[in-house]
C-alpha cells in the first residue's frame, strides 16, 4: 500500500505546544506513525551507537493512506493547521511525499528510542538495546502502523495514571486501544484480563502482536474491532481511553454499562481547553474525579464510579 507523508515543519509559538497541537490534528485524521522532529534531542548515550543527526528545525510528520480519503484528509489538516496558527502564533510549511509502506515502516524507526515514563515504566522499541535498572517494568514495543509510541504526552500521562490506580488482579478494558501499549503496561502492572477495542483493523493486528511480544499469553486478552465500545460485553474495573476530548465525552454516556461500581475511568488527549468540559460530563455520569495529571496543555483525568 501507498501512504502519503505530510511533513508539517514550524517556527514561533511554544514549541512543545504546537507539537502536540500538530500531532493531535494527525490523531483526529487517524494518521499513522506520527513522528516528531525535535533539534533539542538528546537521546542517551548508552541506549544506541546509531543516531540519527539532528533535525535543523522542528517538524511533525503524519502518514496518510493514499486512496480515495487523500484529499479530504488533506484538506481538513490544511484546515485545521490554519486555524491552529492563528490562534497560537507560529508559521509552518507542509511538504507532502508519496511513500510505500516498507520504506516508511524501516525509516521512522530511527526516531524512536527508548523513553521513561516513570521510575518503574520504560518504553524500549524492539529493535533497541536498554540495559534495564531493578524494578523497572520495560514495555517492548513496535508499534508499525498503530498509533501510540508513548513519546506523546497524552499516552505517558495515561501510563503515569495506569500505575498509580490500577490494582493487581482488576480487569483492564482499553478503549482505541492503537499499539496496544496501555495494554501491556496494564498486564505488567498486574491485571488478571484485558480488553481492546479499536476502529483500525491493523491497530488490533499490531496489538495483538506487541502483547504477545511482551510475553502476555493470549489467554488474558481479547482483541476487538469496532466503535467505541459497541461491541463490548461485560463490565470492567479500569476502563481506559486515549482519545480526543470530543470522543470522551460521547464515550462516558456508555461508562455506566461498561465500568463497574467503584471501577476507575482514566482518559487522556485533552487539551487544557477543554478540561472543564470532560469534567462536567464525568460529573453527570456519576465519576467523581479523583485525579488529575498534566504535562504542558495536555491533560489526563481519573474519575470513579459510584
Amino acid at each position: 500500500m501507498q501512504w502519503i507523508e505530510a511533513k508539517v515543519s514550524f517556527g514561533g509559538g511554544d514549541e512543545a505546544l504546537v507539537v502536540d497541537l500538530i500531532a493531535d490534528v494527525f490523531y483526529s485524521l487517524n494518521a499513522k506513525g506520527v513522528v516528531v522532529d525535535d533539534p533539542h534531542l538528546e537521546p542517551v548515550e548508552s541506549w544506541a551507537p546509531d543516531a540519527v543527526a539532528l533535525p535543523e528545525k522542528p517538524a511533525v510528520t503524519g502518514y496518510l493512506p493514499a486512496d480515495g480519503r487523500l484529499e479530504d484528509h488533506r484538506q481538513r489538516l490544511e484546515q485545521g493547521l490554519a486555524g491552529l496558527a492563528v490562534r497560537f502564533g507560529f508559521q509552518y510549511t507542509i511538504q507532502y511525499k508519496a511513500i510505500d509502506e516498507q520504506d516508511w515502516s524501516e525509516s521512522w524507526k530511527a526516531f524512536f528510542w527508548p523513553l521513561k515514563i516513570s521510575q518503574r515504566i520504560v518504553i524500549k522499541p524492539t529493535w533497541r538495546d536498554y540495559q534495564p535498572e531493578a524494578g523497572q517494568l520495560i514495555i517492548e514495543l513496535d508499534p508499525g502502523m498503530a498509533f501510540g509510541t508513548g513519546t506523546h504526552a497524552s499516552t505517558a500521562l495515561c501510563l503515569r495514571l495506569l500505575e498509580k490506580h490500577l490494582s493487581t488482579g482488576r480487569t483492564v478494558l482499553d478503549v482505541g486501544t492503537g499499539s496496544g501499549i496501555l495494554l501491556a503496561a496494564a498486564a505488567k502492572l498486574g491485571a488478571s484480563a484485558l480488553t481492546g477495542i479499536d476502529l483500525d483493523p491493523m491497530a488490533v493486528s499490531v496489538a495483538r502482536q506487541n502483547l504477545l511480544q511482551n510475553g502476555i499469553d493470549s489467554r488474558r486478552f481479547e482483541l476487538i474491532c469496532g466503535h467505541l465500545v459497541d461491541n463490548i460485553v461485560g463490565d470492567f474495573d479500569v476502563v481506559v481511553a486515549n482519545i480526543l476530548a470530543d470522543v470522551i465525552i460521547d464515550l462516558l454516556d456508555d461508562m455506566r454499562r461498561v465500568l463497574k461500581p467503584g471501577g476507575i475511568f482514566i482518559c487522556s488527549g485533552i487539551i487544557e481547553t477543554y478540561e472543564s468540559d470532560v469534567v462536567q460530563k464525568m460529573a453527570a455520569c456519576g465519576l467523581a474525579l479523583i485525579d488529575t495529571q498534566k504535562d504542558g496543555e495536555w491533560v489526563a483525568l481519573a474519575g470513579r464510579a459510584g
